[in-house]
């Protein structure tokens, strides 16, 4: 297994040097200028010139990402050019608060997931089955962001029932695991879980069927074990598929929260991008994206070794 592991290291290198490649080259393609967000449009040559050099973009591009890339493996992306702060300062709070958000996300859309696709699987073909995967398809289908604004104007605006805006309702941007926190994160973490949730639904449900029918089950019905001894069996032989359908999901959740950051005000790593590409904060924007795609790499590194640790034929 350590072997298994180090090879899986040394394969996630070139890709995390490719999504630092891919993230400071696409920063820098984008239109406009991110220094005319600190200055004026009559401000004189010799400021732009001495800004320029400040923030290292009178460098070549080549030269640029070599001396982005070594400082980053340090820990240093660079100052914020809007608020002049270290960026790794303003992206780990915001980070902090994503995974609150992503996690509960996942945890409410991976549970509905297993249920209703086990559930589907097992009366694969008959009405219930058509049910959840109804359901399945709509949560699949149906874009987050509207769903988000619908749950606002039901629950909040006409119902009054929840928050609509924010982390808590003094404004502030730390989670303290009080009351009105979760009441703040009920709507975000909904309109999050449905996507996850059709997915997962969608993923179980065909893993389910598949096993049911094979030959193994038949025999190990055959034998007088009871049903729920052979779903505890087939569950097992499916968790390596669904376990890396969960992995991607959660890095979805994570970087993708974008727009149901930004429609819910939750101060996260979505509503941090959002404010980053408006202003073309270009350090800013660099930081957030590298940090959020090296976490999606180390999550698929570990769901791949939970996957070999689920079945062994993986590392063969």
């Amino acid at each position: 297994m350590l072997l298994y592991i180090c090879k899986r290291l040394i394969y996630s290198v070139p890709i995390a040097i490719g999504v630092s490649i891919i993230c400071f080259a696409l920063v820098h393609i984008g239109p406009g200028d991110p220094l005319s967000t600190l200055l004026p449009e009559d401000a004189p040559q010799e400021v732009v010139d001495r800004l320029k050099a400040e923030y290292g973009l009178d460098k070549p591009i080549v030269l640029q990402y070599a001396i982005w890339l070594g400082k980053a493996l340090t820990g240093d992306f660079g100052i914020s050019i809007v608020t002049s702060r270290p960026v790794l300062a303003e992206v780990l709070p915001s980070l902090v608060n994503s995974l609150i958000l992503a996690i509960g996300g996942a945890l409410l859309g991976f549970f509905v997931g297993i249920l209703f696709g086990g559930l589907a699987g097992y009366f694969h073909g008959r009405p219930l089955d058509r049910i959840f995967t109804g359901m399945a398809i709509t949560g699949v289908s149906v874009p987050h962001y509207w769903l988000a604004i619908v749950l606002v104007i039901i629950f909040a605006v006409e119902l009054s029932w929840l928050p609509a805006l924010g982390m808590n309702p003094t404004g502030s941007t730390e989670f303290n695991f009080s009351v009105d926190n979760f009441r703040h994160m009920v709507l975000p973490v909904i309109s999050l879980s449905v996507i996850p949730a059709g997915i997962v639904t969608r993923t179980v449900r065909g893993v389910f069927a598949e096993l049911l029918n094979q030959e193994f089950t038949e025999a190990l019905r055959s034998k007088g074990m009871n049903e729920l001894h052979v779903i505890r069996h087939v569950a097992k032989n499916a968790a390596p598929q669904v376990l890396a359908v969960m992995g991607l999901q959660m890095g979805y959740l994570l970087g993708g929260s974008i727009l149901i950051e930004t429609v819910f005000a939750w101060p996260g790593t979505g509503l941090l991008l959002n404010n980053a590409i408006f202003s073309r904060d270009i350090p800013l924007l660099q930081g957030t994206i590298l940090v959020l795609a090296l976490i999606f790499v180390a999550l698929n590194l570990l769901v791949d070794v939970a996957q070999a640790t689920l079945d062994p034929r993986i590392k063969r």
